[in-house]
């Protein structure tokens, strides 16, 4: 309180500036609580003063707990420089350590014990004068620990005198310390590499927590007092971390059954990542209960990256194909039978002839059965190459027998035949293309303003693919090296390499043209004569854009794009593409011509696709798809958009729950300033939205349990029992996804690849309360010495049923509804949370867990 008035005062008149505003209690409120555990201005100090103040007398006028607290909290929590390769270095007892080699144990031996002999004498006072070093090194520790050592040590040698004189230590323990050297460590002391193998879900909780509170980083999440009750249930979690970090091992993998044909073949095992996820469904939300991989690194693969996940894709194309047909219901089912012939004979796509034949013929149009009906549609699995993505694409089956069948399209979900799925993704895109005029376009009048808008429309998305192609080769470069690429990606004729000169450099003369040609030619093959033939008969005036391209064999947006760098040599992507707007269109003139009509109906094809993938996005994106993109091609059945495990998880949450869409909680109730005025108590609000039909879901769900009970799955049949004996109902969907860029010459010649990744992904359910993925993943190139399928995501699901049946059985975990508007009740205090998570502020050990864990972040 001195302080705090001798400070006001002293504004006034500087005489009053009684006792420093920099206390031990100060000091730990600007490390908690001030931006950065910084002091920006006297605001902010004074702020700092009074919130320690109040602190100190919060429990009365006795503050002799309090300053025993503040002592021991300064102790361990002030920060004491950093390292680099080691980061911040939090309290004296680390500090000691790091710094100065010291170990805690054998300093608080030393300096308690008395000093008997002259060598216990000098430790002593050496060991003292390291601590009272680090206390002044607070001040300023970036400097005085980082560089400052010799201004540390006048410091230190200062206050020892002091402390000696004011009878706080004894002459003997100030000589001792004056004697001693502050020798700092030369390097790093031996650490433990950290493992995050076993803190995946506390160190996903903590980021979730710094952005559900907006804050800039960890740092200023450690300095909040604020307790998380989260979801993970700590038993289950620590039984699967334990089976994910030995698959590393051969023999283990074995046990498991996880080696034999299409599993692994217990080569380079470690190679592989493992992603265990498992959520449990509740009335109005779903619980993460593990979240668990081997990846000994902060990524998240389950959460945190687009993977090619193969077949788990046609997941999402059945719910959308349901979709369909529960939006044809609707729009047909009232009409009568006259009408729906009618419909069904003027129909332009498979699904509205299919549909409208289906209910003329129907004595129940009801919902359930006509999807019923749809899920026996038959499609042939046989290969053929399908015009799609902008070009023509052949889809190989995983089995050889498949592409002899035909399949009803339950079948074909069963057994992840890929060409069905092609074709059934086909038809949805024919029934988006067909519910507009747009496709009447395609024999259209090619003078109609509308089908010239869809052709600028193409060459406006093709031409910027272009540009940005060639940017990115020539980005970087001087004006002659541009010149010089783009001579040698042309031939080496004279005509052709006049044309690219004379395009980049219209204003050089005939002497500079000659120079240049001398480079790339044979000596004496262009004559004197031949020179100025070449200069005027090129010169670029006389020819378009479009016919210099063709004239030099070079695409005519690479010629302007090199050119335009002549003057603009900075230019950005996005100036090049503003400034090319009216030379792109010119560029295609050739696309707008009469003769081109087949090539015009062509390209309008691929728009309309586009736009029906736009359409279908918006179906994937209401089903948790997390991105904003889908590859226009119809292999986006079979997993070329990718997807992410944790989007795919959250599908089945919704097929579990009669197409309702729950919110997933991992973290459901949040206690700030716990114990003070300020105590603040922050639940989930939970919305759920119905986002399939309920008789879409339970088509679906059928479906998936076929996977299992018969399909690319059934290993795990008859595995998953519920606590009475009797069978799990236990469904799913596999997906292999072998990413790779394979280049091919003319004629389909492979002639280079690269291989990119290699995943394999089982999306489940287990019985109704239970859900989840998991997912194997090798990254980079190493992943074409690997040839496993999604049956070793299927066979892991098995070989850890006695590491889930404790949480399977266990009673649900489920809070009493609220009304409308109102807060949440809090859920049951089980045991059913991450492990705490405990601040450097806070203490230097952790606490003992209470019976529910809880991830402690009180700063105080």
């Amino acid at each position: 309180m001195l302080a705090v008035g001798g400070q006001i005062t002293g504004i006034v008149d500087r005489r009053f500036r009684e006792g420093g505003a920099s206390t031990l209690a100060t000091q730990i409120e600007k490390f908690r609580h001030s931006p950065g555990g910084r002091t920006p201005g006297v605001g902010e100090k004074f702020r700092q003063m009074f919130t320690a103040s109040a602190r100190a007398y919060r429990d009365g006028p006795d503050t002799s707990r309090a300053r025993r607290e503040i002592v021991a909290h300064y102790l361990n929590s002030t920060p004491l420089g950093s390292w680099p390769g080691y980061g911040e270095v939090i309290g004296v007892p680390e500090a000691l350590w790091l710094w100065y080699g010291t170990e805690p144990p054998v300093a608080d031996r030393v300096l308690t014990a008395p000093a008997v002999t002259k060598a216990e004498l000098a430790r002593k006072g050496e060991i003292y004068r390291q601590v009272l070093s680090l206390l002044l090194a607070g001040r300023r520790p970036a400097y005085y620990l980082n560089g400052g050592a010799t201004a540390l040590a006048a410091l230190t040698d200062s206050y020892l005198r002091l402390l000696a004189d004011a009878g706080v230590i004894d002459p003997e323990l100030r000589d001792s310390a004056l004697a001693a050297k502050l020798t700092f460590r030369a390097q790093l002391p031996p650490t433990t590499a950290a493992s995050f193998v076993g803190n995946k879900a506390t160190d996903g909780l903590r980021n979730e927590l710094v952005s559900q509170l907006h804050l800039p980083d960890l740092y200023a999440l450690d300095r909040l007092d604020l307790t998380g009750y989260g979801t993970i249930d700590t038993p289950a979690q620590r039984r699967i971390t334990e089976v994910l970090t030995q698959l590393g091992n051969p023999a283990y993998l074995r046990s498991l059954g996880l080696v034999g044909h299409n599993l692994l073949d217990a080569e380079n095992p470690e190679r592989l990542t493992w992603s265990v996820v498992l959520y449990e469904r509740g009335t109005d939300r779903n619980y993460l209960r593990v979240h668990a991989d081997s990846l000994n690194e902060p990524f998240n693969i389950n959460s945190g990256a687009k993977l090619q996940l193969g077949s788990t894709a046609k997941l999402r194309t059945l719910v959308t194909y349901l979709d369909v047909i529960e939006v044809l219901l609707r729009r047909l089912a009232q009409r009568p039978r006259s009408e729906l012939l009618a419909t069904e004979a003027a129909a332009e796509d498979p699904l509205t002839q299919w549909a409208a034949h289906y209910l003329a013929t129907a004595t129940d149009r009801s919902l359930q059965p006509m999807l019923d009906a749809a899920m026996q549609r038959r499609y042939s699995g046989s290969p053929q190459t399908f015009f799609t993505g902008g070009g023509a694409h052949d889809f190989a089956n995983f089995e050889k027998w498949e592409d002899y069948q035909q399949f009803s399209v339950s079948e074909g979900f069963a057994h992840s035949v890929n060409n069905v799925f092609v074709r059934v993704l086909r038809d949805i895109v024919r029934y988006h293309i067909s519910q507009n005029n747009s496709h009447k376009l395609l024999t259209a009048d090619r003078g109609d303003p509308e089908r010239e808008a869809y052709l600028r429309r193409f060459v406006d998305q093709e031409s910027r693919v272009y540009l940005t192609r060639f940017y990115r080769i020539y980005r970087g470069h001087s004006r002659d090296e541009a010149l010089a690429i783009l001579a040698h990606r042309s031939r080496p004729i004279a005509r052709r390499l006049a044309v690219v000169f004379q395009s980049v450099r219209p204003q050089a003369g005939r002497a500079a043209l000659g120079a240049f040609l001398a480079r790339y030619l044979p000596r004496d093959s262009v004559s004197d004569d031949d020179l100025w033939d070449l200069y005027r008969k090129y010169d670029p005036s006389q020819f378009s854009l479009q016919d210099r391209g063709y004239l030099a064999g070079i695409h005519p947006l690479e010629l302007w794009l090199v050119a335009y760098l002549q003057d603009h040599p900075g230019a950005t992507r996005g100036e090049i593409i503003e400034a090319s707007k009216e030379v792109r269109q010119d560029a295609y003139a050739w696309l707008f011509k009469s003769r081109s009509g087949r090539k015009q109906e062509v390209r309008i094809r691929i728009l309309l696709e586009q736009d029906a993938f736009d359409r279908i996005l918006r179906d994937w994106q209401r089903q948790g798809y997390p991105f904003g993109h889908l590859v226009p091609s119809y292999g986006s059945a079979i997993g070329s958009s990718g997807d992410r495990p944790d989007a795919l998880a959250e599908l089945i949450g919704i097929i579990l729950s009669d197409g309702v869409r729950l919110p997933t909680v991992d973290l459901q109730r949040l206690e700030f300033a716990t114990g003070t005025p300020y105590e603040t108590e922050m639940t989930v609000k939970s919305e759920p939205q119905q986002v399939l039909a309920p008789e879409v879901a339970r088509a679906v769900r059928r479906a998936l349990t076929e996977v299992v009970s018969q399909g690319t799955a059934n290993r795990l049949r008859d595995v998953y029992h519920a606590s009475d004996g009797s069978l799990l109902e236990v469904g799913g969907k596999t997906g292999t996804g072998d990413n790779r860029f394979d280049q091919f010459a003319a004629g389909g010649r492979l002639i280079s690849e690269r291989v990119v990744d290699r995943t394999a992904t089982f999306v489940f359910f287990l019985g109704d309360r239970f859900f989840g993925t998991i997912t194997a993943y090798v990254p980079g190139a190493v992943a074409a010495n690997y040839g496993f399928t999604s049956a070793i995501a299927v066979q892991l699901l098995k070989a850890i049923q006695p590491q889930l049946e404790p949480l399977l059985q266990s009673p649900p975990t489920e809070p009493a509804p609220a009304p409308l508007g109102a807060s949440l009740p809090l859920p049951p205090k089980r045991e059913r949370a991450a492990a705490p998570i405990v601040p450097p502020m806070a203490t230097v050990a952790n606490p003992p867990l209470p019976q529910r864990a809880t991830i402690d972040h009180n700063g105080g």
